[in-house]
């Protein structure tokens, strides 16, 4: 479902021709299925830094500092490792260990040892400094054990026929949200070729996400003029940080062929070891078909006075390539190493009124230089680790040529002819007070009346890891808020 051909429940969009990335595309992989990107994702569940919310709140977002969101974390979760004060087990999203690890992957944990890092055994207790195994939304219940948890799977599914208030309409694209006055009373939609309505008695909340959301609110008339009026659409509400503070982590790929057969490799013997981890799978859920492929990881500092980690690492048991659209015969494993709070913004606006063009996606990738030396300093660290004994034993070659003595030139032009994003677009529809805001501390769109965004675009800041876990919390306290709202 990574890749972009065939498309399979992936909107799979392109940015524009980015000047960092020597003029490349980058892609943009998005789910096109119930649960959205949930759908779609490497299931990892990390929920950021408590320095990630305290810095929200203190840009005056009241009641989304850690004490205020750990909650609704806690309240998401049905954790494998059962309650504790940073941890639930009453929730919807099952939040599972590793199910069947690689040795390689406990080999990357010891290369990290050895290069004096923190060994951790929670990446969720707001301090993430360290490496260690992820842990996953995959259910861990026996009946679906090994199975991914979307937040479709986690809240709707379960509910589909059983709530007489839940009615799912699908196949549809949303044109426009429909207004009277300042007020949202509806949401137009098109379905088999004709245009539909649907009213609400109360509010309409957009959750379309960061690249969705702002291009539905700029066809309904509401962002910046310069965004509206040459697609011949009818000013609603001047907001002009719609669109605008796009941030999304950068990331750049280490790649290693290996003879070692217990990674992912395509192979015939390959292929039958698949087929017998898929009957292992079908039987008990404990199988590396329910591999998140990247079983391990970690966050580091590239300079020790930070106040919090600024480079994650993915460690990966296949030689995992360009999204997956490159692909490499044989076995291999990959590290990614992803820039945790990039200084570089960009936009997301319409290319035309037309709902079934691509909007114009503009990360505007390592335009601010600051990005581009912290990770070329992330690259360098990581290559370390990857060179000490634990790791090096796996190494055959690695396929683009990086090596020890690269000089920084050499570094930023293979991050320049290779970086791209790890799939974590947010802040197109940010909360704050600024003149970009779009959302209050409520979620209600400002200026306007019974509407509200709930999904990763409200963040005002990237939270410094991914970012699934952080979305369903802001799901969780805006569902909350608007029970509070109407009690």
């Amino acid at each position: 479902m990574l890749r972009d051909k065939p498309k399979f429940n992936n909107w799979a969009f392109h940015t524009i021709p980015q000047k960092g990335l020597n003029g490349r595309k980058g892609y943009q992989p998005r789910g096109k299925a119930l649960g959205g990107s949930s759908a779609i994702n490497a299931m990892i569940y990390i929920r950021g830094q408590k320095e990630d919310y305290d810095e929200w709140a203190n840009l005056g977002n009241d009641g989304w500092a850690w004490k205020d969101v750990l909650p609704f974390f806690k309240k998401a979760e049905n954790n494998e490792n059962g309650p504790s004060k940073f941890h639930g087990n009453g929730g919807p999203l099952e939040v599972s260990n590793q199910k069947a690890p690689r040795p390689i992957s406990s080999a990357y944990l010891e290369a990290c040892a050895n290069s004096q890092i923190k060994i951790r055994n929670d990446f969720n207790t707001g301090n993430n400094e360290g490496a260690g195994f992820w842990q996953s939304t995959i259910f861990h219940s026996k009946n679906k054990n090994g199975q991914r948890c979307s937040s479709a799977a986690a809240y709707i599914l379960p509910y589909i026929r059983v709530r007489k208030n839940l009615n799912i309409v699908t196949k549809a694209t949303v044109t426009k949200i429909i207004f009277e006055g300042k007020t949202a009373v509806g949401v137009e939609y098109i379905q088999g070729g004709r245009k539909k309505q649907v009213r609400a008695k109360k509010e309409v909340i957009i959750s379309a996400g960061s690249l969705k959301s702002p291009v539905i609110l700029q066809r309904s008339g509401i962002g910046d003029a310069e965004d509206i009026h040459p697609h011949g659409i009818r000013m609603l509400h001047e907001l002009p940080g719609v669109g605008k503070n796009l941030q999304d982590h950068i990331d750049f790929n280490f790649c290693f062929t290996t003879s070692d057969k217990n990674t992912l490799g395509i192979s015939p013997v390959g292929f039958l070891k698949i087929l017998g981890e898929t009957v292992k799978w079908l039987f008990h859920g404990n199988s590396v078909i329910s591999s998140t492929l990247s079983e391990a990881g970690g966050f580091f500092k590239t300079d020790p006075y930070m106040d919090r980690p600024d480079i994650q690492n993915h460690f990966v048991i296949g030689l995992i390539d360009d999204h997956l659209r490159k692909i490499h015969y044989g076995y291999g494993y990959s590290c990614h190493v992803c820039l945790l709070r990039p200084y570089s913004r960009g936009k997301v606006s319409l290319s035309s009124a037309e709902i079934s063009d691509a909007p114009i996606i503009d990360p505007n990738f390592l335009s601010d230089l600051r990005d581009l030396k912290s990770l070329i300093k992330g690259a360098k660290f990581t290559h370390n680790i990857l060179n000490t004994p634990p790791l090096k034993k796996y190494k055959l070659k690695e396929i683009y040529g990086v090596h020890d003595n690269l000089s920084d030139l050499e570094w930023e032009k293979h991050i320049r002819d290779r970086a791209d994003t790890i799939y974590h677009p947010v802040g197109t529809c940010k909360m704050g007070n600024d003149e970009l805001a779009v959302v209050d501390n409520k979620l209600k769109i400002k200026g306007l009346k019974n509407i509200r965004v709930s999904d990763a675009s409200i963040m005002p800041k990237i939270i410094s890891g991914n970012t699934n876990a952080p979305t369903i919390m802001i799901a969780e306290k805006c569902s909350s808020m608007i029970i509070k709202e109407y009690s």
